[in-house]
């Protein structure tokens, strides 16, 4: 693709030819989208209302991208086969149609969908202390987001040199089975990320986040290299290869819990990580799922190189703008022309525009969010709305959209768990308001998302 070659279109011609969503709260112009004077909040709030409900009124239980293992047909069968379970998992996660009933796939809550919407509860409820008291919610998202921190807590892989979690279900890899305690630093890495957040709801919550510092190093094998240094994906990867992406995620936790502990040992090795993350930049901007990239059918494929990206703008934000700004630049350049469309429609990889998958949308809005694009933010919300979010059903969405097909599931992680959290966090900022915390409270202040601790204490 040759999109970098493309001027960006003026916005009010480009909003022209975009569909708003219908959510009967913003007044709209035919020609130029929402009138000026209509906020994001205004437009968009009753989507952010309606996907919480959704997930809410399920217990945040549902179907999840690689739940296929669960099936009760498989478990009841006397045979335990490596290449049956591959068969049965990769089915239920390709099939055009939604076939867990089938194979009697149980509902359950994700780990890291719980963290996720930890955070939209809360950043709910700061959404809500604009609006009129009189519109009060049936529900206390505070209590929904403590609700949910308490049960990362509980449901945390147990066994470990600290707090850790994963998906708390088998998952076949073509070598090795990861099995429910089977922890991985993803699902740990926004684990800790949620319970910082609600950290000024139970202080032990930071406490035990902290210890997942010892998890990172000493069981996912910190080792310096001279490059930098590395940490693996989880305790079952394959020795021969190295997943890039978890990497810069375990180094954007180090610099969270930096952010809010002030401990220089957490900044030294996130920097180590990210120095040997960017050592691998292509020279498109980009980064390969894996090195080799022989290791991995992924190639750079948009969330994940999204994941990259926030991980270094945390950085940026919390300990050093210039150390990786040239890495950062190239590889917002590249996000931008060569993962997205011109009306925001994700693109899957640097070669192939489908699947679009409402992941990349969601991280794509969470990066310029963070960029301060709100914008190109907005821009990927309308897409999503009008392209995969169910009809006449605001708030829930579609897992992807091929090239002559929608598959029609709505997972509960993929799906309403980042759609909650990225346009929750789109929602703030596009309300400028400071985020929760007190001003004399510099630690806590710390753990803010995109503000360095002096940032918000001024």
């Amino acid at each position: 693709m040759q999109r970098d070659a493309i001027p960006w279109p003026d916005v009010q011609r480009l909003s022209s030819a975009i569909p708003m969503p219908t959510t009967g709260r913003a007044s709209e112009s035919p020609t130029t989208g929402p009138c000026p004077d209509v906020t994001a909040r205004d437009r968009y709030l009753s989507v952010l209302e309606s996907t919480l409900e959704y997930a809410r009124q399920r217990d945040y239980a549902g179907p999840d991208y690689g739940d296929g293992m669960s099936s009760a047909l498989l478990q009841a069968l006397p045979v335990e086969n490596r290449w049956l379970n591959i068969a049965v998992q990769e089915t239920v996660k390709r099939a055009p149609v939604d076939v867990r009933p089938l194979f009697r796939v149980e509902p359950r809550r994700n780990y890291k969908g719980g963290a996720l919407f930890s955070m939209a509860n809360l950043n709910y409820h700061e959404l809500l202390a604009e609006r009129d008291a009189a519109t009060e919610p049936d529900f206390d998202p505070r209590a929904e987001a403590k609700r949910l921190a308490d049960w990362l807590v509980e449901e945390r892989c147990t066994g470990y040199s600290g707090f850790c979690g994963g998906h708390r279900h088998e998952i076949q890899h073509f070598h090795t089975k990861g099995v429910p305690n089977d922890p991985d630093i993803v699902s740990t890495a926004y684990a800790v990320k949620a319970l910082l957040r609600a950290a000024h709801l139970d202080e032990t919550y930071a406490e035990l986040a902290r210890t997942a510092t010892s998890f990172l190093v000493e069981d996912l094998n910190y080792r310096e290299v001279p490059e930098g240094a590395k940490i693996d994906y989880h305790l079952n990867h394959p020795d021969d290869s190295y997943t890039l992406n978890s990497a810069a995620l375990g180094a954007r936790t180090l610099v969270d819990l930096y952010a809010y502990f002030g401990d220089d040992e957490l900044r030294e090795r996130a920097t180590k990580i990210l120095d040997h993350v960017a050592a691998h930049q292509t020279e498109r901007g980009g980064w390969p799922y894996r090195i080799p990239t022989s290791a991995s059918h992924l190639s750079m494929d948009s969330h994940h190189n999204g994941f990259i990206i926030e991980s270094f703008q945390r950085y940026r934000d919390v300990v050093d703008s210039d150390r990786y700004a040239d890495t950062l630049s190239s590889a917002l350049e590249f996000y931008r022309t060569e993962l997205f469309d011109l009306d925001g429609a994700p693109n899957f990889d640097e070669q192939n525009a489908y699947p679009r998958d409402i992941h990349a949308s969601t991280q794509g809005m969470l990066v310029f969010t963070r960029e301060g694009d709100l914008e190109r933010a907005d821009r990927i919300l309308r897409w999503v709305l009008a392209n995969l979010q169910v009809d006449g059903e605001e708030g829930r969405f579609y897992y992807r959209k091929y090239r002559h097909h929608t598959k029609r599931v709505t997972l509960m992680r993929w799906c309403q768990g980042w759609m909650a959290y990225a346009l929750s966090e789109f929602l703030l900022a596009s309300t400028n308001r400071p985020r929760t915390g007190s001003a004399s409270n510099a630690r806590r202040l710390r753990s803010g998302d995109g503000r360095s601790a002096t940032e918000l204490e001024r």
